[in-house]
């Protein structure tokens, strides 16, 4: 499916989103802020499943959906001025810290293993969202990652206030 409205000022992309109510609750974002979103195949469900549109609410023709085959497709149809920006809970620089440009794709990663290191290499930054109640890198004494959900938009909000988007 071929990207609605090619000149967005900022997209949202997941990277083979895994959990319905996920990707229903992103896409109600998605609508909220009239940002573009982008599935990655292969997805964990079917776009028609029952709890991806209840998650969505009656929200879903709200939505500027497109999927996409694979990263490669997506950024195909990209325009030339954009940047990949992908979101992962590690070695990324802090969201409060990054400079968004216009044309900027959020890339997201699977809720159960996140951005491949060679997704991540495509992605022209790494962005990170600082906890200060994280767990230590063997994953213990406090939070490993943020719902995805909630990391998309606490991300677009950030990102669409930034360019000042509204």
């Amino acid at each position: 499916m071929s990207l609605p409205i090619p000149d967005a000022t900022l997209r949202v992309a997941l990277f083979e989103p895994r959990i319905p109510p996920n990707t229903g609750n992103i896409a109600r974002t998605c609508a909220a802020f009239q940002l573009p979103l982008a599935l990655i195949e292969p997805l964990g469900f079917q776009i028609d499943d029952k709890s991806v549109r209840r998650a969505g609410l009656d929200y879903w023709p709200h939505v500027q959906l497109s999927t996409h085959g694979t990263l490669d497709e997506l950024l195909d149809q990209l325009p030339q001025r954009h940047r990949l920006i992908g979101l992962s809970r590690r070695e990324g620089t802090g969201l409060g810290d990054f400079r968004f440009e216009s044309g900027d794709v959020l890339l997201f990663g699977r809720e159960d293993t996140g951005l491949p290191e060679e997704v991540r290499s495509k992605c022209d930054a790494i962005v990170t969202i600082p906890m200060p109640g994280a767990a230590d890198s063997s994953g213990q004494g406090g939070v490993r990652s943020l719902n995805l959900s909630v990391a998309c938009a606490i991300v677009c909000f950030s990102a669409g206030h930034q360019l000042r988007m509204w």
